[in-house]
């Protein structure tokens, strides 16, 4: 397996990390994060389907690049892999073609044969598509023994629209996967959120998918900026700083979900996703030393995993641990990068939602303001 990641800003490829001395014309499989406005330029897909001639190119917009130990912004973060047994297959959907969510999940995994496939690598529109149905249908339709793991697109700080695309420009609406064959392939997942929960553990009364409206009874908003104190009188931004924690009966673990935006008039708060009702939630609070180490302990449980070392880590991290760690954002890469080593290939993107198992090799699950990391290698 050879992996070799290439940067793309001002118009160019200005950065290359190539020790494997991978052909870029013979690569097989290319992914590529990067800011929506370059990667809706068909100019620039046309650039960069010259530089990977023969690959299946898959471009997703992105909050944020990673690039080896870096975390930019209006640039394309490409990684190049060329496999030396794994066969990949890729397909599309397009969520206008389906009446929710839960179906574009199950329609997609149901294109890819599951006999031999070890992992589903997924990509999603990160505005149209409803996560939490997304993940919920893909479950519904994959085996036991399929890792399914990926992220939904990101858009900056704009949160206007996501762009996804396979082997074209990226349009809007578009849910990608790639499908991983072989017995020499070596994948392990983690995640983790870092944040601290505080008060009283409470019910959800009344929401409607993404949408709360009670907590045990009470108007969520009134509960939510009697929490907040001084930061009530921030809101929405302040939102970020203060996500929720949420337990639900068929998960074991508490998930992280981040408040998208609340609307005064109807006295509800709305969620980068579903919040059932009977749900046990918990608010919870930025600490930033706490988020940075749970990058590491992200990376360090895919090593508990599966027991190895790593060619590429995939970086999947969201769009509101950036805008909280601000400079320091850098930090949270570096910190998995030193629990992989020097010989692990870093990428990835900050997203509007990242998707990863909480048990090992268990069902997926939408996660945000969570660091994952998907870990690849083959066996020689």
């Amino acid at each position: 397996m050879k992996v070799a990641t290439v940067l793309f800003e001002n118009n160019s490829f200005t950065r290359e990390l190539n020790d494997d001395n991978l052909d870029f014309g013979d690569s097989e499989l290319v992914l590529g994060f990067g800011s929506r406005d370059l990667l809706s330029d068909e100019k620039v897909f046309n650039h960069l389907k010259n530089k990977f001639p023969a690959s299946q190119l898959i471009l997703c917009s992105s909050a944020g690049e990673i690039y080896e130990n870096e975390v930019l912004d209006n640039t394309i973060s490409l990684t190049a892999i060329k496999f030396s047994s794994t066969v990949i297959k890729t397909d599309e959907v397009d969520i206008a073609a389906f009446e929710n969510s839960f179906q574009a999940g199950s329609s997609l995994v149901e294109k890819f044969d599951q006999d031999n496939l070890k992992m589903l690598l997924v990509f999603s529109d990160g505005g149209k598509v409803n996560g939490s149905e997304l993940v919920n249908g893909m479950n519904a339709a994959k085996k036991e023994v399929v890792l399914i793991v990926g992220g939904l697109a990101g858009d900056a700080a704009r949160f206007e629209k996501t762009v996804v695309g396979l082997n074209e420009t990226p349009v809007q609406g578009k849910i990608i996967a790639i499908g991983f064959y072989g017995k020499k392939l070596l994948v392990s997942h983690g995640s983790l959120g870092g944040w601290e929960t505080f008060g009283l553990e409470r019910i959800v009364t009344k929401s409607k998918s993404n949408v709360l409206y009670e907590i045990d009874g009470k108007n969520v908003l009134d509960l939510y900026k009697n929490y907040l104190g001084k930061y009530a009188e921030e809101l929405p931004g302040s939102a970020l700083l203060f996500p929720l924690s949420i337990k639900i009966d068929e998960v074991d673990e508490p998930i992280v979900r981040t408040i998208l935006s609340v609307d005064e008039t109807n006295q509800t708060m709305t969620f980068a996703g579903d919040v059932p009702v009977g749900s046990k939630v918990r608010f919870m609070k930025a600490n930033f030393d706490r988020l940075i180490d749970a990058a590491s302990g992200a990376a360090s449980f895919c090593l508990e995993v599966n027991s190895f070392n790593p060619k590429l880590a995939l970086l999947i991290s969201c769009v509101g641990r950036k805008l909280i760690l601000g400079s320091r954002i850098d930090e949270e890469v570096e910190a998995v990068s030193d629990v992989f080593g020097d010989k692990a290939i870093i990428s990835g993107f900050y997203s509007y939602g990242e998707i990863s198992p909480l048990k090992p090799f268990g069902e997926c699950i939408l996660h945000n303001q969570t660091m994952t990391i998907t870990c690849i290698n083959e066996i020689d």
